[in-house]
This record gives C-alpha cells, sequence and structure tokens, in this order.
C-alpha cells in the first residue's frame, strides 16, 4: 500500500531511519529503528515528492523538515506529531529538499521560487512565519547550497541568492 512514485533520500538521525512513501495523493512518513527495524511512529498525512527530509534543530528538540507533493511539514523526531504545515506546491513537484540554516528553513521549487520561513516555538506549539520570497531564484532539481550566509543555485542558470533577505546578489545568465 506504500509504494511510491517520488524519489528521496533515507534520513537517518538518533538511531532513527526516516522514509516518506505512499502515491503522490496520500503517504506516510515511517520512523524506523537502526537497531532491529523495528516501527517507531508513522505520521499519515500527504504524498510524498521527490525531495529528501532534513533536521531542524530548535533549542533540545529536534523536527523532520519535508517537503511533501503540497506541503512543507515540521514533524517531531520523537513522536511524528505534526507540529507545523505551509502550503508549498512547485509548478512541476516538490524536488528539492529543504535548506535549514538556525530557525529559517529555505525551499525552492520551479515555478514557485524560493521562500524562506521562520519557526518558532512556544510550549508544544510551532509557527512558521514567511521570512522572504524570490521569485526568480526557484530551481527543480538542484537544492541551492547553503555556504557563508549565501545560497548557490542552478536553474537554467547560476545564480547566487542571500540567504537572510532572499535578495539575488548575481547572476549568470550565460546560456550553457
Amino acid at each position: 500500500p506504500y509504494n511510491s512514485d517520488a524519489s528521496m533520500s533515507p534520513l537517518l538521525e538518533d538511531g532513527i531511519c526516516f522514509v516518506h512513501l505512499g502515491p503522490r495523493t496520500n503517504g506516510a512518513v515511517f520512523a524506523f529503528s537502526l537497531l532491529n527495524g523495528s516501527l517507531k511512529w508513522k505520521w499519515t498525512g500527504e504524498g510524498p515528492s521527490s525531495s529528501s527530509p532534513a533536521i531542524l534543530t530548535m533549542e533540545s528538540s529536534k523536527q523532520l523538515v519535508t517537503l511533501t507533493a503540497k506541503s512543507l511539514v515540521g514533524l517531531s523526531l520523537t513522536d511524528g506529531k505534526l507540529l507545523w504545515q505551509v502550503p508549498f506546491e512547485a509548478a512541476q513537484g516538490n524536488n528539492t529538499t529543504p535548506i535549514i540554516s538556525g530557525q529559517t528553513v529555505i525551499c525552492s521549487g520551479q515555478g514557485k521560487g524560493m521562500f524562506a520561513f521562520k519557526i518558532e516555538g512556544k510550549g508544544d506549539a510551532f509557527t512558521a512565519t514567511a521570512l522572504w520570497t524570490n521569485k526568480a531564484a526557484g530551481a527543480r532539481f538542484t537544492t541551492p547550497v547553503l555556504k557563508d550566509g549565501s545560497l548557490y543555485g542552478y536553474n537554467g542558470h547560476l545564480f547566487c541568492a542571500s540567504a537572510e533577505t532572499g535578495a539575488t546578489l548575481w547572476e549568470d545568465a550565460t546560456n550553457r
């Protein structure tokens, strides 16, 4: 029942293997013990995207951040509880991996551009507040790389954008 038409890399963290499976319309994120393969938890929700998950650490807690077919979500690493969710659906599917910088999550998609959200927690509740948008810098298959506060990416040409403001710092318009 959880055959997947999406591709992603599993993520290993704290002795657990995390994987998002299922068709585009519905799916589940599974957390399996690396020691014996037992299921630790399962989150049932939107179908997977062709995107790999990432880890967001806030104070003493960790979240699994992943793009589903239609959203960007944060799940509790300990029990799979949905902590926050933001609608996000790129023109040809969500195909890049979320980028984590402190409490900021940056995602990119073809026809969408790049977006940054600040994740804040108060007790057990979390919010994702939009920080910036850069409609011109979206990528389809190549996740931008974060280095020293700059995002380097490719969307038909190379570009560099500020991770703090989203502003395009430069782009190479050479047709390759």
